[in-house]
C-alpha cells in the first residue's frame, strides 16, 4: 500500500493583500460594521458628517439630502468646497487621496489646532470607503472660483478630474451616488433613518438646518433646533418635569494617560427629572453614542453618588436599607450631553460608544460638584428628586421580590409533583393541536370534560371571581392563585411593563414555552358569563398580550336558544347563537316547535357541548384580534379602570342597548 504524498499549498506565494476598492467592496463589514443595511446607512453617515464638520466649522448653515427613485442618494453642503486639486507635499491629486486612497484626510492634525479642530471623522475612511461601496459616485464641487467634477464607477475612477471656471462666487460640494448591492445585501435604506439621523445632527448642532426631499413620494422635511439640547430635552420632557431645566457648558485639556498626548474637551449638557418620561442620550462630535461609553459611565458614577451622599446627609434612608443604584435615578433621569474633543478613542468605526478616560474623568467630577451646587441652592427640587429616587428604589426592590416568587411559581412541569388544582390535561404532547379551555366553576368543568375529547382539549376552571388585573398592581396580581395557576398552566410566563420600560430583567415570558396552540375563553352567554370573560381577557391583555398578537386566544361562542321542532324521531334540534339566526330557524319550520334559552354550560348535556362549543368541525370561536391594541385598551380602562366619571357617562348614553343581557341571567 502506497503512503500518499502530504498535499503543500501553504507557500510564500499563498500570501496576498486586498487592494484598490477591494479592501472595502470585498469586507464591507470590516468598515461600516456590517454588509446588511446597518452598514449601508453607516457608509451615507460618513458623506453626511464630512458636511456637518464643514457647517460646525463655521461654513454654510444648511444642508440638503435627497432620496432618489432608484436608492440613489445626493448630500449637498455649502461649505468651503473639498479640495481636489494637486497637491505638491502629497505630490498627487487631493482627490486621489481623499476619495481613493484609506487613511487620508484633512482632519489628522485637529489637535494642533488645524481644521475641523473637533471633528465628526477622524480615520480618514470615509469619503473613500463609500465611494469604494458604491455602484457609482458623481461629485461636483464649487471651490475658489472654480467647478470640478469627479466619477466612480465600482471604485474605480471614470475620466480623472474636470475643472472649469464657475460661473458664481459659491462654494460647496454635492455628492450624488448609489450604494451597491454587490457590496451591502440591503441598499433600501427607510425614511425613518433619514428623518432620525437628521433629527439627531439638528440637536447636537444649533441652528444647522437640514432639508429632506424623499422623490419616491414627493414629501419634504426640514429640521433645525435653533437651541440645539435646550429645545430637544424641552420636547421630550413633554412639559410634565418636576424640576426646572438645568443647563451647563465647559471645556478642559487632559490626557488618557501619562505618556499620551494632551487634548481638547468642549461639553454641554442638560437635565430635568420627569415621572413620565426618562432618556438618556450621548452624542460627542456630533456622533449619536448609542452605546455612550465614558459619558455614560460618568453620568452613572456622578448621579449616583451626589444623590446617595445627599440621602445620607439628609437621614432619608431608613434603618439598614441599601443604597440606590442608578436604574433608580434613571427611572425619572432626562439627560443629553454633547460633547466634543480633538482626540477621540471610539470603540470601533461605528462610532457607537467611546473609550476616553480623561473625558470620562473629566464629565464625572464636573457632574459632581454641579449636583452638589443644585442641591444646596434648590432644596426644594432636591428634596423632591431624592423622594422620587427613594419612591423608584422601593418599587424595583418590591417587584425584585415579586419577580423571584413569579418565577417560583411559574417555573416546572404539570406533573404529578407539581399538580394546578382542578385543571385536566389533555393526553397529546403535540402543542400544535392543543386546546387550553378556561371554563367558570366547577359545574361547567364536568360539562365541559365529559364533552370534550381528551386527546387534544385541556381545562382550566376559575375558582371564584377573578382579580380586575387592570386596577391591581403586580404585588397583588401575583398573589392571586387564580391568575398564578392559570399562567402556570399556559406555560409561557409573563410579560411585564415598568413605568419607564419593558421590565426586561423582570419579564419571563417566552410564547415557545407556550404548552397550547389555543387559549379558548368559554362563559356563560348571561351577564356573569361576560364580566368573567372580560376580566380573563384583561388578564391576557396585561400580563400576556403577546398571545393575543400571535392570535393564540379565542372566545367561544355558546348558543342562545336551544329551538326543538318535529317529535318522536324526527324530532330535531336547532341552536341559534342570535337573535337573527333564531328567527331565520324558525322561519323554515313547519309545525310544532318548542323553543328556550340556552342553559348554563354546567347544565348542558355532554353531546350538547361537543356539538355546539368543542367540536373544531361545529363550534364557533371568536378570534380576540390585535388591530386597535389603543382602543381596547382604552375601553378595558372605561369599563374596569378607575374612570368613575367616563364610565358613568358611558353607562348613560349606551346602557341601554344592553338592558336585554340582564334577563339572560
Amino acid at each position: 500500500m502506497k503512503n500518499n504524498p502530504i498535499k503543500n499549498d501553504y507557500t510564500n506565494e499563498s500570501i496576498s493583500s486586498l487592494k484598490g476598492a477591494d479592501r472595502v467592496r470585498l469586507r464591507p463589514s470590516v468598515i461600516f460594521g456590517s454588509d446588511g443595511i446597518e452598514g449601508c446607512q453607516h457608509s451615507v453617515f460618513e458623506i453626511l458628517s464630512n458636511a456637518i464638520d464643514e457647517a460646525r466649522e463655521g461654513y454654510g448653515k444648511k444642508i440638503e439630502i435627497t432620496l432618489g427613485k432608484d436608492n440613489d442618494i445626493t448630500v449637498c453642503d455649502h461649505g468651503r468646497g473639498i479640495p481636489v486639486d494637486y497637491n505638491a507635499n502629497e505630490e498627487k491629486y487631493n482627490w486621489e487621496l481623499l476619495f481613493c486612497e484609506m487613511y487620508a484626510g484633512g482632519k489628522y492634525n485637529n489637535n494642533a489646532g488645524d481644521n475641523y479642530e473637533f471633528s465628526l471623522g477622524l480615520n480618514g475612511l470615509g469619503l473613500c470607503a463609500t465611494q469604494y461601496s458604491s455602484e457609482y459616485m458623481d461629485v461636483v464641487i464649487y471651490r475658489d472660483g472654480y467647478k470640478y467634477e469627479l466619477k466612480f464607477e465600482k471604485g474605480e475612477n471614470i475620466g480623472g478630474l474636470s475643472k472649469e471656471a464657475a460661473s458664481s462666487s459659491k462654494t460647496g460640494s454635492t455628492i450624488h451616488w448609489k450604494p451597491d448591492r454587490e457590496v451591502f445585501t440591503d441598499i433600501d435604506i427607510p425614511l425613518s433613518y433619514y428623518q432620525d439621523i437628521l433629527k439627531k445632527q439638528c440637536i447636537v448642532n444649533a441652528g444647522l438646518t437640514f432639508k429632506l426631499t424623499d422623490e419616491r413620494t414627493g414629501e419634504k422635511f426640514t429640521y433645525c433646533y435653533p437651541e440645539g439640547i435646550k429645545d430637544y430635552i424641552r420636547e421630550i420632557s413633554q412639559n410634565k418635569n418636576f424640576t426646572d431645566i438645568q443647563y451647563y457648558s465647559g471645556e478642559g485639556k487632559g490626557r488618557d494617560r501619562e505618556d499620551k498626548e494632551e487634548y481638547k474637551l468642549k461639553f454641554e449638557l442638560a437635565f430635568c427629572f420627569n415621572n413620565e418620561v426618562n432618556a438618556l442620550e450621548y452624542y460627542h462630535n456630533s456622533s449619536f453614542l448609542e452605546h455612550g461609553g465614558s459619558p455614560d459611565k460618568a453620568v452613572r458614577s456622578a448621579f449616583v453618588s451626589a444623590l446617595d451622599n445627599y440621602l445620607k446627609t439628609n437621614s432619608l434612608y431608613n434603618k439598614s436599607e441599601k443604597k440606590i443604584v442608578f436604574t433608580d435615578v434613571e427611572d425619572s433621569l432626562i439627560i443629553i450631553i454633547n460633547s466634543f474633543s480633538t482626540v477621540t478613542s471610539y470603540e470601533n468605526q461605528t462610532k457607537k460608544s467611546i473609550t476616553n478616560k480623561f473625558i470620562q474623568d473629566y464629565l464625572t467630577d464636573y457632574l459632581k460638584k454641579q449636583l452638589e451646587i443644585y442641591f444646596i441652592e434648590n432644596k426644594a427640587d432636591a428634596d423632591k428628586i431624592a423622594k422620587q429616587v427613594l419612591v423608584n428604589k422601593r418599587s424595583r426592590e418590591t417587584a425584585e421580590k415579586t419577580r423571584v416568587n413569579i418565577k417560583k411559581k411559574l417555573t416546572g412541569s404539570l406533573d404529578i409533583n407539581n399538580r394546578v388544582e382542578k385543571f385536566v390535561n389533555c393526553r397529546s404532547k403535540d402543542v400544535s393541536k392543543r386546546e387550553l379551555y378556561i371554563v367558570e366553576g366547577d359545574s361547567a368543568l364536568g360539562s365541559v370534560m365529559l364533552g370534550r375529547d381528551a386527546e387534544f382539549q385541556g381545562i382550566m376552571p376559575l375558582r371564584g371571581k377573578i382579580l380586575n388585573c387592570l386596577k391591581a398592581n403586580y404585588d397583588r396580581i401575583f398573589k392571586s392563585d387564580i391568575i398564578t395557576d392559570l399562567l402556570k398552566v399556559m406555560g409561557c410566563g409573563v410579560e411585564i411593563k415598568t413605568k419607564h420600560s419593558t421590565g426586561k430583567d423582570f419579564n419571563s415570558f417566552d410564547i415557545n414555552n407556550l404548552r397550547w396552540d389555543k387559549i379558548i375563553i368559554c362563559t356563560d352567554a348571561d351577564v356573569d358569563g361576560f364580566q368573567i370573560r372580560t376580566l380573563v381577557l384583561t388578564m391576557i391583555y396585561r400580563l400576556v398580550p403577546a398571545l393575543i398578537d400571535e392570535h393564540k386566544v379565542f372566545i367561544a361562542e355558546s348558543p342562545l336558544y336551544e329551538i326543538t321542532a318535529g317529535s318522536g324521531k324526527k324530532e330535531k334540534t336547532y341552536f341559534a347563537y342570535t337573535e337573527k339566526e333564531k328567527n331565520g330557524i324558525l322561519s323554515k319550520i313547519n309545525g310544532s316547535y318548542k323553543i328556550q334559552r340556552s342553559k348554563g354550560l354546567g347544565e348542558n348535556e355532554p353531546e350538547m357541548m361537543w356539538q355546539t362549543t368543542m367540536n373544531p368541525e361545529t363550534r364557533r370561536l371568536i378570534m380576540v384580534m390585535p388591530e386597535d391594541a389603543k382602543r381596547t385598551s382604552d375601553t378595558f380602562d372605561l369599563l374596569l379602570g378607575y374612570n368613575l366619571q367616563g364610565r358613568k357617562e358611558h353607562i348613560e348614553t349606551e346602557g341601554y342597548k344592553y338592558i336585554d343581557l340582564s334577563e339572560l341571567g
